[in-house]
């Protein structure tokens, strides 16, 4: 279960009803994408950790970096040398507040 969905996507990338459903395959890809990012980059996967019974509710943060990170990748794909940039400011500081370190 993913802890953003398409419509949640599309809402933060200011789509109006008019846009219809042209995307929609390229947006679950982003955010299919995106979300298997912020979990590699976590150590655990999100909803083993969070939302579940007896455990604490998603952190909205987490659910940020997963819709920010989703809007770029689809705003910058046709993105190529000097107009190429790294993920969205934020998104690292988000994860690292979560990440679980091993040492």
């Amino acid at each position: 279960m993913a802890i953003v969905d398409i419509f949640d996507l599309k809402e933060q990338l200011s789509f109006t009803d008019d846009i219809g459903s042209v995307d929609d395959d390229l947006l679950q890809r982003k955010l299919d994408a995106a979300h298997n990012h912020v979990e590699r980059l976590l150590g655990f996967k999100i909803e083993e950790t969070f939302g579940g019974e007896d455990q604490d509710p998603i952190p909205p943060a987490l659910i940020e970096a997963v819709s920010q990170l989703a809007a770029w990748w689809y705003e910058q794909r046709e993105a190529a040398g000097d107009t190429a940039r790294e993920i969205p400011f934020g998104v690292r500081e988000i994860i690292t507040e979560y990440r679980e370190f091993t040492f």
